[in-house]
């Protein structure tokens, strides 16, 4: 299987990936490249679905086939729940797998809320690095495993704010942010003492 059309079924399969056209083998190879445009922050989703009625519209679905807004889920607790929200990896940006083509870049840079693409005196494509760590992004948000958002890293100073620990200072040593877990130095009886707490349990002091 040929790169871009690894890379293509890959997007097709990313959460925030939106396929504007296929291509079948017999029409031979394309020559699709994945740019990062400047979009209006806080209307990269409206931008991303406004490019792609225009890319339908003017019939160039083989010409831009993929329009990415990555995102990520985090979990949080507010107010002692847990909830679960999408973040914006790169706000301001998204990411459009396009051929170098005069009417592709033309319709692109004429759509409402684009500013300019990445690069200086022409766009610089992505590194296939690039690309694959963020379809690789793309994927785990789509299979719903949210990242564990803990506040506090290594070093910090703490207070425990639930359980038999509660109002008792310390000192973070390890972060378990799979697990949501934080191994805590808590001086009890004049000694120092270390404690595994889930994330929530805590409050930088």
């Amino acid at each position: 299987m040929a790169d871009d059309e690894k890379k293509e079924e890959g997007a097709a399969g990313a959460g925030g990936a939106t396929p504007a056209g296929t291509e079948s083998a017999a029409e031979g190879p394309s020559n699709r490249r994945w740019y990062v445009v400047r979009v209006q922050s806080g209307r990269e989703e409206q931008v991303k679905d406004g490019l792609l009625r225009r890319v339908h519209a003017a019939g160039l679905d083989r010409k831009i086939s993929n329009v990415v807004v990555p995102t990520e889920k985090v979990t949080e607790i507010r107010s002692g729940r847990k909830t679960v929200r999408e973040k914006k990896l790169y706000p301001g940006y998204i990411m459009i797998e396009m051929e170098q083509d005069k009417d592709a870049w033309f319709l692109v840079r004429e759509t409402p809320g684009i500013g300019d693409f990445l690069g200086l005196k022409e766009p610089i494509p992505m590194a296939d690095h690039e690309v694959n760590k963020m379809l690789s992004e793309q994927t785990e948000a789509e299979e719903d495993r949210p990242r564990i958002k803990i506040e506090v890293q290594k070093g910090d100073s703490v207070r425990v704010k639930d359980g038999p620990f509660e109002n008792f200072d310390g000192v973070v040593e390890e972060v378990d942010a799979k697990n949501g877990r934080v191994k805590v130095s808590i001086t009890v009886f004049g000694r120092a003492t270390p404690v595994d707490l889930e994330y929530w349990q805590l409050e930088k002091s």
